[in-house]
């Protein structure tokens, strides 16, 4: 059937046979929406500016007439979620502070190197010099020191 319509439309059809076409159309009416398609692809290759025109227009007529529709987004489950990342965040955090707390409370305290007594240069310069530049050099093993960098501002006094 849709050949037939084919070539009716391209005009490849004798007036007889067009005849028999028209009333075996007529017996057979769901053949009604091919031939509604056919006519409009037949048209809009033989006028192509015809159809854009008002197609613009039409559109914009149809979508103005199409409802707008409201529909709040549901926010409970995102509320709920934010809610448990945070809580698991924060104990992560504390079980972090906790964990680095008992790190630094089981090390046992660095040893500190002796001087020793029979250097040439130690009986040159005073006890007091020498222990001054021997803590400076190795400042941060003192276990003494909370802050470290702090000792660069500390001087040694002794009292005479």
């Amino acid at each position: 059937m849709k050949q037939e319509i084919s070539a009716l439309m391209d005009g490849e059809m004798y007036e007889d046979q067009a005849d028999t076409f028209f009333d075996k159309l007529k017996r057979h009416p769901e053949t009604r929406q091919d031939w509604t398609t056919y006519h409009l692809i037949g048209d809009a290759l033989r006028q192509p500016d015809h159809i854009c025109k008002s197609f613009g227009q039409s559109f914009h007529e149809r979508l103005q007439a199409e409802p707008t529709v409201f529909a709040p987004h549901n926010r409970t489950s995102q509320r709920i979620r934010n809610f448990a990342l945070s809580a698991v965040a924060s104990v992560m955090a504390l079980a972090l502070v906790a964990w680095l707390s008992l790190q630094v409370g089981n090390e046992p305290a660095p040893q500190v190197a002796a001087i020793p007594q029979d250097n040439s240069a130690a009986a040159a310069r005073p006890a007091s010099a020498q222990t001054d530049d021997y803590l400076m050099a190795h400042q941060e093993f003192s276990p003494s020191a909370e802050v470290h960098g702090a000792a660069s501002y500390i001087h040694a006094v002794a009292g005479k």
